[in-house]
């Protein structure tokens, strides 16, 4: 092997930063076994060469005393005369290989760092136990059916973005695993599409999702007199509804997200409108009153909404109608609360026997009407 030769794997081992004497000493291993077969040699090869003029040397490793676990070994020289034209050919293998293993391992670094960071890729295959997603040339993304939310189905070449969930080192190509499932992906997909939540002035605090069919997200901002809600929803919905495009109409739910748990609780049971909560902190639970007409809406179907509002809050919610509140003794705490949705509006605050909030007007200097005020003590 000629010294141009050298010159031009460090040339090249540079260009792929590759490290030149690893490749080199993989070379000399390659090269020992192709001589070992070549020669035919009675014991095993070694090769040595020369990192300024690169030539090249073979010896054959002879046992010449010691003990059969600990011998000693002798390297004779067997150099062949003909020795370049097997080199440059186990040299080709050799730079491939660190070529490919080079990249491997840049792919890996590069990834391995973006752990959480949402890709858009191209659908290359899809079947039952997976789908390929193209990341970028020479880079594919492993979406595990676990992953799939069970709405979805996949076209060849179809756009989606995805979360990277984990990446890992194996035999061949680095793992990359992206999910469509995980809460985070819903955090990804408001940043691209929310200004304020990517310059930090809304913060996104809590996710709460059931992939592919509904999620709510609780956003407060940092900036006194900046709406987050609208912020993420956007001019006419526009902002929001790019983000339920992207989830293949999962119906989402941006609520306020405040510090008193009770509002919080209120707020996450959304769009129901609730009477009262009264939470137990010791129990870290929260009892949430509403109109009978509300019972059903904010349970949701087969109990989605409440589901939903337990895991965005982490309280656990238990919901009462209010004849249900009064059954139990809880309906005079509920009309002296006066947290009804449209309390303060100059209606009487007395709950009638239907659970449902009086429609009259209060009378002047009164919080109930005449029908009521007798049972509000005035």
């Amino acid at each position: 092997m000629s010294s141009d030769l050298m010159d031009a794997l460090r040339e090249l081992a540079r260009e792929k930063n590759i490290d030149e004497n690893d490749m080199l000493e993989r070379l000399e291993e390659q090269l020992a076994l192709t001589y070992k077969r070549i020669l035919d040699t009675e014991n095993d090869c070694s090769v040595s060469i020369d990192r300024d003029s690169g030539r090249i040397y073979v010896y054959e490793l002879v046992p010449v005393g010691g003990t059969e676990e600990e011998p000693v070994l002798e390297a004779r020289d067997v150099t062949p005369s003909d020795i370049s034209r097997f080199a440059a050919q186990a040299a080709k293998q050799v730079i491939t290989q660190s070529i490919r293993e080079a990249e491997r391992a840049q792919i890996f670094e590069e990834y391995a760092d973006r752990i959480g960071d949402s890709i858009t890729g191209t659908v290359q295959q899809s079947d039952s136990r997976y789908t390929l997603v193209k990341i970028r040339e020479g880079v594919e993304a492993l979406l595990p059916t676990a992953e799939q939310p069970g709405n979805e189905r996949y076209e060849h070449n179809q756009r989606l973005k995805a979360l990277i969930i984990d990446v890992r080192k194996t035999a061949n190509e680095p793992s990359i695993v992206v999910s469509r499932t995980h809460p985070n992906l819903l955090k990804r997909l408001f940043e691209l599409e929310v200004p304020e939540i990517y310059d930090g002035i809304v913060e996104i605090k809590s996710v709460a999702r059931e992939p592919g069919l509904r999620s709510k997200i609780a956003v407060s901002s940092r900036e006194p007199g900046l709406d987050p809600v609208g912020a993420c929803v956007g001019p006419k919905g526009s902002r929001v509804r790019m983000v339920v495009a992207e989830l293949r109409g999962e119906r989402i739910d941006v609520i306020p997200w405040s510090e008193d748990a009770a509002t919080f609780v209120g707020n996450a049971l959304s769009p129901a409108k609730v009477a009262r909560v009264m939470v137990s902190e010791d129990e870290h639970t929260a009892t949430v009153i509403v109109p009978d007409d509300q019972l059903s809406l904010a349970i949701g179907k087969e109990g989605q909404n409440a589901r939903l509002a337990a895991k965005l809050t982490g309280w656990r919610i238990d919901i009462k109608s209010l004849t249900q509140a009064q059954s139990q003794g809880l309906a005079q705490a509920v009309a002296g609360d006066e947290t009804d949705a449209e309390d303060g509006d100059g209606r009487c605050v007395a709950v009638t026997s239907t659970g449902i909030r009086c429609r009259n007007q209060a009378r002047p200097g009164s919080r109930y009407c005449g029908v009521h005020a007798k049972e509000g003590g005035e």
